[in-house]
């Protein structure tokens, strides 16, 4: 599986937590930023905006991408990558346009299932292991509780505007991707068809 697949999938385990990691409570001050960026994801219902890609190997890949809360997400690479990725409110379909190829996962596999939530709860299902103090903002490291493999999201916000910046996976064998974004807006009366499925399976014959 390439770096770009891995890094927004990771198979469901970029989010993991390693087993027997203890979940220390929160100082008051970090769990105030939990808050903070909670209600803000809460509050971003629609948004568009631009994204640059760095993998491991500090290969970038840059592209556009399309967020409408529940579920929906829409992550469109530039030349000369022709990878499409694109989540359907259910199922996240991997494609490559200039092969015409995909692969799906559900959704709630995926790490995007954090940003995409109907209700964003970073108190459910997470566990909060750090949160850092940047100069112009703040950073929160988020696993899952299901304990089943190492890996981490690592979450970067502005806090004058509040903004999230993008975010770094690093998957079960640290390997870290981090996706920036930029000029990151909110938007209303996105397309519907941004959002649907690419290459859709034929039906069968009768």
């Amino acid at each position: 599986m390439d770096t770009t697949r891995r890094a927004l999938l990771a198979a469901g385990p970029a989010l993991l937590l390693a087993p027997g990691l203890a979940h220390a409570a929160l100082a008051p001050a970090d769990q105030a930023l939990v808050d903070k960026a909670t209600a803000y994801l809460q509050g971003l219902q629609s948004a568009r905006g631009k994204f640059v890609q760095t993998d491991a190997r500090g290969s970038q890949t840059t592209g556009q991408l399309y967020l409408q809360r529940p579920g929906k997400a829409r992550f469109e690479y530039e030349a000369p990558s022709s990878l499409l990725v694109v989540s359907d409110g259910r199922v996240v379909s991997v494609a490559d346009k200039r092969l015409k190829t995909v692969n799906r996962y559900f959704l709630s596999q995926t790490p995007l299932k954090l940003f995409l939530a109907d209700e964003i709860r970073l108190d459910r299902g997470v566990h909060i292991a750090g949160v850092k103090r940047l100069n112009d903002g703040f950073e929160i490291t988020a696993q899952d509780r299901a304990g089943k493999t190492k890996g981490q999201i690592i979450m970067t916000f502005a806090d004058s505007p509040m903004q999230l910046l993008g975010w770094t996976v690093t998957d079960a064998r640290n390997a870290p991707t981090r996706v920036r974004l930029t000029s990151l807006v909110r938007a209303s009366g996105l397309d519907p068809d941004l959002f649907k499925a690419p290459f859709p399976t034929p039906p069968r014959g009768r």
